[in-house]
């Protein structure tokens, strides 16, 4: 994808967040992979439903503008975004978000980390959530800094989430699935006590899942039989909820 075609799809995903009620405001950012050490990112205080592609700003991995305006002021949670590129080299972009139901869900301190929704766990794997800190400020760098490496999807405690992709389209997506989960995790706590997956059916979806990251395996030069990191993060989660479950490739 060109730059320019980057440009376009992250003005287009920021509309989306806004038109969804992921963000308002001012609130809300994106970045991607421009290339290995450049990426493209959202500038400050810019409401994302009138951001245009000529606003983005171009920056190195230490966070220094490469293009931009003379102000060239990229946003305040950009420590979090170069934490997550460091760490996950798989990552080819990142969305910070503010969505509704995953917020409240971390009010009242209910967690999304359990297998309750089939499609949750095959698209986001193990969902985490991070302890508050001071939103802006290399506070929730830090928050993120222990679980970026083993997670796709975070809430982030009383403020939003983080969800990460190797494109633009997978880490906006992995938002959507995520607010979605939280609705309908919300709702079932309104009706009773939800109930997790069964082990066998949660190791069939992580066959479904392992299926789904075959060419991943190619790009990351895996061999036959060698699981995905994805994968094997999925299946620690797993273990660590239910116990030695039989490997996905037995």
């Amino acid at each position: 994808m060109s730059d320019a075609a980057v440009r376009d799809r992250i003005v287009g995903i920021a509309q989306q967040m806004y038109a969804r009620d992921f963000i308002s405001g001012i609130a809300g950012n994106i970045s991607a992979r421009l290339g290995p050490d450049r990426l493209l990112i959202t500038p400050s205080g810019v409401n994302k439903a009138k951001l245009s592609p000529g606003d983005l700003l171009e920056i190195d991995m230490q966070g220094s503008c490469l293009s931009g305006d003379a102000t060239c002021r990229p946003t305040s949670e950009l420590p979090m975004h170069l934490e997550a590129y460091r760490q996950r080299p798989d990552v080819g972009a990142v969305v910070h978000a503010h969505p509704i139901t995953c917020v409240a869900l971390s009010l009242v301190g209910i967690s999304l980390a359990p297998p309750y929704i089939p499609e949750a766990l095959v698209l986001l794997g193990p969902v985490a959530t991070a302890p508050y800190a001071t939103p802006s400020s290399t506070e929730n760098r830090d928050a993120i800094a222990g679980l970026i490496v083993d997670h796709d999807a975070i809430i982030l405690a009383h403020h939003g989430s983080l969800t990460v992709g190797r494109d633009l389209e997978e880490a906006y997506e992995r938002l959507e699935v995520l607010e979605h989960t939280a609705r309908t995790v919300a709702l079932a706590h309104q009706l009773g006590e939800p109930r997790e997956l069964r082990p066998e059916a949660v190791e069939r979806l992580l066959g479904m899942r392992a299926e789904m990251l075959a060419p991943f395996r190619v790009e990351m030069g895996l061999g036959k039989g060698e699981e995905s990191p994805l994968t094997l993060r999925i299946e620690a989660e797993v273990e660590r909820i239910y116990g030695k479950i039989r490997p996905l490739n037995s």
